[in-house]
């Protein structure tokens, strides 16, 4: 049993400290996803704290062993959809550092970290939010195509779609940008 499934039962059980930890665990985790789908740093903070308590209120219906993260990400991408339904006027603020990312693996991360990052910012909040979802999650989080299905809940085909469509619109955008003079070769 991993230490999330413990702390879990520990949470079931009643004890706040577990709750604590799991809470300081992941935190940052979430607010990154929120800050990088809302854009705005007050409207990430307050949705953050919601989808900790959703989290608190329905941790007893958690069943997925071994795969916390995944749930809690999920809760995320529904009330940051939720959020974006119940308000008409998407106003956002840039998001930071959408292409510093710590893992190598990612064959696009060269091209993204030598795009100028205002620019990304700016174009990343202008894709429709399926398609930012599964950008956000893949860079940032490092998910598989088959977790972001999961989360995204869309087939790991779709996913894969979303990411590729997702890529080739920021593409095409920088490459539009005029005030952007930086030479792509792809």
């Amino acid at each position: 049993m991993n230490t999330d499934e413990i702390l879990i039962k520990k949470i079931i059980s009643g004890d706040e400290e577990a709750l604590n930890l799991l809470v300081k665990k992941y935190y940052k985790l979430v607010y990154g996803f929120v800050y990088r789908k809302i854009g705005n740093y007050h409207m990430s903070y307050d949705i953050t704290q919601e989808i900790f308590i959703k989290m608190i209120k329905s941790i007893k219906k958690y069943k997925h062993k071994n795969n916390f993260i995944n749930w809690l990400l999920k809760i995320a991408v529904n009330h940051c959809n939720d959020f974006y339904r119940s308000n008409k006027n998407k106003e956002h603020v840039p998001i930071d550092n959408f292409y510093s990312l710590e893992s190598d693996s990612d064959p696009h991360k060269e091209w993204l970290q030598k795009i100028d990052g205002e620019v990304i910012r700016k174009l990343v909040l202008t894709l429709p939010d399926y398609q930012r979802d599964v950008i956000i999650l893949r860079f940032y989080n490092q998910l598989k195509f088959k977790e972001i299905a999961d989360i995204t809940k869309c087939s790991e085909s779709t996913a894969k779609s979303r990411y590729w469509q997702g890529l080739a619109r920021l593409k095409l955008l920088i490459k539009e940008d005029k005030h952007f003079e930086w030479k792509i070769y792809w």
